[in-house]
């Protein structure tokens, strides 16, 4: 009797806030064996995942020693545009290919950090805290006028270029900071027709009355926002940050808003999370916090769970993920 061919496992480690069954289902349907570990814990992923060609992973740490415990991994594929918890220098060595989601939640993100600037410098907080106790209540820094104030991009990616197209109308001025934008005249086009001027590091910081971060978190922006560069910023500016909690030092934000070097925070990521109710910036009474849903919308839940599936799926089939890698190991 002929021994059926061993169909191919694919796992996922972890999916804490978004329903994967749309993607098990794909998966499914192509020919996968699919499992679902419900883990953060690289040990448990090692132990458990032994015979996986697939990882679908959300938020759990695949660190050297769980790629190179797991001979057979071809992939890994992540539902998120961020991929600061992979090795990906141990992916690479190994020969296992790693996928994210560019650009499928650009639009959502863009429009999340608009909305933070707006409810941060009309300081709605404020207004909604003194309504019904003190209708003729004032904060103690007048909101400005938009459109006789700059805002400081930091990173003209996809996000940044979505959040400009949104901003232009609205401000003064636009200008931006992006060390790896191309150095050429269909670039400079883009950004113009963004209304967006390139300028250095220290002109965006002095600049900008609301400074918005739209980097990727690596080694070189681990705490790109510190105290050093808040000295730089214009005082009473706003920062907002929807990219990645560990671009700001948690301390020195905290301090400067505390002085007014930093009239206000808008938050969709902590250098914790999830964060702990007593995190200084969720109590701080100068910044407003979202707990990390930049990204959600109706589209991009469906979308996020189709992509990751299907980098898997295409992989396996063709050679290929259907999105561009961030490690191709040929």
């Amino acid at each position: 009797m002929a021994v059926p061919e061993r169909k191919p496992l694919a796992i996922y480690t972890d999916n804490e806030d978004i329903d994967p069954t749309p993607g098990i289902r794909l998966l499914e349907q192509s020919g996968f064996e699919v499992r679902f570990l419900e883990t953060l814990d690289p040990d448990r992923i090692l132990a458990e995942a032994q015979g996986a060609q697939a990882l679908l992973v959300g938020y759990a740490p695949i660190p050297e020693r769980v790629i190179a415990g797991l001979p057979d991994l071809r992939v890994i594929s992540l539902i998120s545009m961020g991929f600061d918890h992979i090795d990906l220098d141990a992916a690479r060595a190994a020969g296992v290919w790693v996928t994210n989601l560019p650009g499928v939640a650009s639009e959502e993100v863009a429009t999340h950090a608009l909305g933070l600037i707006l409810a941060t410098v009309r300081d709605l907080p404020f207004f909604e805290r003194v309504i019904g106790i003190d209708w003729n209540a004032r904060p103690a820094v007048t909101p400005p006028r938009l459109s006789q104030k700059t805002l400081g991009l930091m990173g003209l990616g996809r996000i940044g270029a979505k959040l400009a197209e949104f901003a232009s109308p609205l401000f003064g001025q636009i200008v931006g900071y992006d060390p790896y934008v191309a150095q050429n005249q269909e670039a400079a086009a883009h950004l113009e027709s963004l209304g967006v001027r390139l300028a250095g590091l220290d002109e965006v910081l002095a600049s900008a009355d609301v400074l918005s971060l739209h980097l990727p978190l690596t080694p070189e922006t681990h705490h790109v926002i510190n105290a050093e560069s808040i000295s730089r910023m214009k005082p009473g500016s706003y920062l907002i940050n929807v990219s990645r909690g560990q671009l700001i030092d948690t301390t020195a934000l905290v301090e400067a808003l505390d002085s007014g070097q930093i009239t206000a925070a808008g938050l969709d990521v902590l250098d914790t999370e999830p964060a702990p109710p007593d995190h200084p910036l969720i109590t701080h009474d100068r910044t407003i916090v979202t707990p990390h849903v930049g990204f959600l919308s109706e589209h991009t839940l469906a979308e996020y769970v189709r992509i990751q599936a299907q980098n898997v799926i295409s992989l396996v089939r063709t050679g290929e993920p259907e999105t561009l890698p961030v490690v191709d190991p040929r």
